[in-house]
């Protein structure tokens, strides 16, 4: 007889019953925790490995084998300490400074004025990550200036519409974002990443979204999956949800996970150009500038036009300098000509 007390949706009851899995040891995410599908199929990738949820997260992402780690919290329990230990070559009591519990960072102060700070987990993962991502990865930078006196304009006159169809304002951002989807489309080698043995390409028939978002501890890149295929409406809808759920830090496994190509932006910073490191397995990303009022010659005459310099970051090894140029045009006639993107 099934427990009705139990909140879960039928699809998680069925697949709970087809697999002998007992809903009262899965935590849903849902409502007053309702249990989904989604939180039962994690359950049972991670079996009876009792992991918090967000160490399996990170597990999962790094590629690490939990089985192996032996948890120290509650009854053996994984946490977010023994994976980062795990990473970085630590012991678990060695790691529990950096606990989200125990965030405080040691300080050790020397007489010659200096001070030094230990790293966070998080922190550590990152470098790791971004130092991989520099040997593996023979980079080059193109960058181009944009002319966002229409693509302003397109925001100015087309916001109240999006606003009224999803109650969410549209940012210049996801804009940008459209138009990088719009050009990925028409170069695929753009979109796509290098098998591990490094002998084949490997093309992705989708583009799939990341969006570097910043937090205090470290960076993270929650991903819109399918980009290609939403509406614009829909795209501001989903970038806006997995942003929020990164700064609440409430975002799933599979928002972390599988990006195609990722953007970066800095431009409320007033950076007049960056460079980013390329986030793996993907093959390029593009770093996004601050918008200024700049003097530009136009036919002939110096004129003052909000101006913004993109620039992309691309892998040599299957990106050379032409089609990241072709790429970067493509993008550069999107954003100067935005009407296009909507139709």
């Amino acid at each position: 007889m099934k427990d009705m007390k139990l909140r879960a949706t039928p699809a998680a009851r069925r697949y709970a019953e087809e697999y002998g899995i007992d809903l009262r040891e899965v935590k849903g995410s849902g409502a007053k925790g309702r249990v989904h599908l989604d939180d039962v199929t994690e359950y049972k990738i991670s079996g009876a490995i009792k992991i918090s949820p967000l160490a399996r997260r990170i597990a999962k992402v790094e590629g690490l084998n939990v089985e192996v780690l032996e948890g120290s919290g509650p009854r053996g329990k994984i946490m977010k300490r023994d994976v980062l230990a795990l990473l970085s070559g630590q012991k678990a009591e060695d790691a529990k400074v950096e606990t989200k519990a125990e965030e405080k960072k040691e300080t050790a102060v020397a007489e010659d004025g200096t001070r030094r700070e230990k790293m966070t987990g998080v922190r550590k993962v990152i470098g790791a990550r971004m130092k991989e991502s520099q040997e593996v990865s023979p980079t080059y930078s193109v960058t181009v200036a944009i002319d966002m006196t229409n693509l302003l304009a397109l925001r100015k006159q087309t916001a109240d519409l999006v606003i009224e169809k999803i109650d969410l304002k549209p940012s210049v951002t996801d804009y940008i974002s459209l138009a990088v989807v719009k050009a990925l489309g028409k170069h695929p080698l753009v979109n796509a990443s290098v098998s591990e043995d490094e002998t084949e390409i490997i093309y992705h028939d989708y583009v799939s979204l990341g969006i570097a978002v910043g937090l205090e501890e470290g960076l993270y890149v929650p991903v819109v999956h399918d980009a290609d295929k939403m509406s614009f409406t829909e795209l501001v809808s989903e970038s806006k949800r997995v942003i929020k759920a990164t700064q609440e830090k409430n975002l799933k496994f599979k928002d972390m996970n599988g990006s195609t190509f990722t953007i970066s932006n800095l431009g409320m910073f007033g950076v007049d150009t960056f460079s980013s490191i390329i986030n793996q397995p993907n093959t390029a990303i593009l770093s996004i500038a601050a918008t200024k009022q700049t003097p530009v010659v136009v036919d002939g005459e110096i004129v003052v036009r909000p101006m913004m310099n993109i620039s992309l970051n691309a892998d040599h090894r299957i990106i050379d300098g032409l089609e990241g140029a072709k790429f970067m045009q493509t993008l550069k006639g999107n954003l100067e000509n935005p009407i296009g993107l909507l139709i």
